[in-house]
């Protein structure tokens, strides 16, 4: 039978205090209850953390969010244990990793939270992700709600569903029930244009998610490159990303869509994390 179980999205500022830019993982367990000093004391409770691109945190807090919990749902933990491996560190442990092969590259701890999350389409539903995270629609921009690796995600997704079906029909031999179909991933920047510019002003939308793509398609070469490019060139290249949207958008569409200011500078990769 499928293992259903609550999941919990968290954040903390992702570089310093003052940071602008959240970092995000995932637990089994409501921190704000339940409180472990370490991963080690997580297993000993038969819980699950999922790094997430990031280091261990006991609990959440970020400005205006004390407990930095960012939303709770229903999920399958089968399925969200064979998309990213829990309670393993994403640097050593490459199944901790789900499809963001290479942080900074791939995508950063946002997209690989929603991974994770992902466990949580029951029903066909929509699944949680970490969209109250600051600098969410910064991140999702650049690689999208679960990554630029397309095809591997799509595969994941195809094989993890596939691997919990026969669970699923355990104890009932007598209902023919089949694994239901792997969706294609969402694309939450997509229709939050939309929503910010309606359909009135779908030339200016067009604009701006060509320009994305041309971005991402360019982006997800770096993948293969012979080498992986620094923090810096990374928030380099994807601040200048965010320079030509301004230059399409007008400030107040910029500002609501990627929720920040314009001008303010925004780094979403984290140079520890390419160490």
């Amino acid at each position: 039978m499928p293992t259903t179980t609550q999941l919990y999205a968290w954040a903390v500022p992702a570089f310093v205090d003052e940071s602008p830019v959240d970092h995000t993982w995932v637990t089994s367990y409501d921190n704000r209850k339940q409180n472990f000093a370490d991963v080690a004391a997580v297993i000993a409770a038969n819980q699950d953390y999922w790094f997430c691109w990031g280091g261990y945190h006991a609990k959440g807090g970020t400005p205006g969010n004390p407990s930095g919990f960012l939303g709770s749902q229903s999920g399958d933990l089968n399925v969200a244990r064979c998309l990213v491996q829990p309670n393993a560190d994403c640097s050593s442990t490459y199944a901790a990793r789900g499809t963001i092969f290479t942080y900074g590259v791939d995508g950063v701890c946002h997209q690989l939270a929603n991974q994770v999350l992902y466990s949580t389409r029951a029903g066909g539903g929509l699944p949680l992700t970490v969209a109250k995270a600051r600098g969410y629609w910064v991140s999702t921009a650049i690689y999208g709600t679960y990554g630029l690796q397309h095809a591997a995600w799509s595969s994941k997704i195809a094989a993890c569903t596939a691997a919990a079906a026969p669970l699923a029909r355990r104890g009932k031999a007598r209902r023919k029930m089949s694994p239901p179909p792997p969706a294609a991933p969402s694309d939450e920047f997509a229709q939050r244009v939309a929503d910010v510019l309606g359909p009135k002003r779908l030339p200016l939308a067009t604009q701006l998610l060509h320009l994305r793509a041309q971005f991402q398609t360019t982006a997800a070469l770096q993948a293969h490159a012979a080498r992986v490019p620094t923090a810096d060139e990374l928030n380099d290249r994807n601040q200048r990303f965010l320079d030509e949207a301004a230059k399409i958008l007008p400030q107040r569409d910029y500002e609501r869509i990627f929720g920040f200011k314009l001008g303010l500078k925004i780094k979403v990769v984290r140079p520890d994390m390419m160490k």
